[in-house]
């Protein structure tokens, strides 16, 4: 399974390298996003400032649908879908594969995101550590769900629509936890829930979308 997860992250990483879409797509639109949270909440900088969390992660996880869409239309594309069915490699290392994937780009479009917040929003980071666990754990939930409900959606013709009707609300306790995990780094302000806590809570989200992809994906991929 290991192998093939290898594999499969290999060969999608290999073709954005080449077809530079999420440097030329991706990484643009959410730049822009940012920036338009800028110009909207600029008269009140005290407001852009303590929001700075939540539209951090709500322009990561409009990337991650487009990096999802990416990748799974990828596999769409002349008959792929069918040849990694007959292929043999294990579903899991597929799934884990393309989970992989999606969350190296997310990693890397959130330090450039990362550093237009802290240069646009006018943030001070207090705690890069639980910044940097926070966006790991919070990554490998976005790129797990995504990479599962983007094969679900794959083989219907309305896939470009209701993948985000499918992902966004499973997806909502990752963005809230997030947003709290790394309010108190970037803020400074104090919560009753620790970010300790919101970070435990990230990581069984986590878990629990990684082990029911392991066990789904198999299924899908069939489908």
């Amino acid at each position: 399974m290991w192998r093939d997860a290898l594999l499969v992250a290999g060969k999608d990483l290999r073709i954005e390298r080449r077809s530079k879409v999420a440097l030329q797509q991706i990484v643009p639109f959410a730049v822009l996003v940012i920036v338009l949270f800028a110009f909207a909440l600029d008269p009140d900088r005290g407001v852009l400032t303590r929001a700075a969390a939540g539209l951090f992660w709500v322009a990561v996880l409009f990337s991650a649908l487009l990096a999802v869409q990416r990748s799974q239309g990828v596999e769409g594309a002349d008959g792929v879908r069918d040849a990694l069915r007959l292929s043999g490699l294990d579903p899991a290392g597929v799934f884990l594969g393309k989970a992989v994937a999606v969350a190296v780009q997310l990693l890397l479009l959130e330090l450039v995101l990362g550093t237009g917040v802290v240069l646009l929003y006018d943030v001070d980071v207090d705690g890069a550590g639980t910044l940097a666990l926070t966006a790991l754990s919070a990554t490998a939930g976005l790129a797990a769900a995504g990479s599962l409900y983007g094969a679900l959606a794959a083989g219907l013709r309305v896939r470009e629509t209701l993948l985000p009707l499918l992902l966004l609300p499973v997806v909502a306790p990752v963005l809230i936890a997030a947003t709290r995990a790394s309010e108190s780094a970037l803020t400074g302000t104090s919560f009753e829930v620790s970010s300790g806590a919101w970070l435990g809570l990230l990581g069984v989200f986590a878990v629990l979308y990684v082990g029911f992809g392991v066990l789904a994906y198999g299924p899908l991929l069939e489908d």
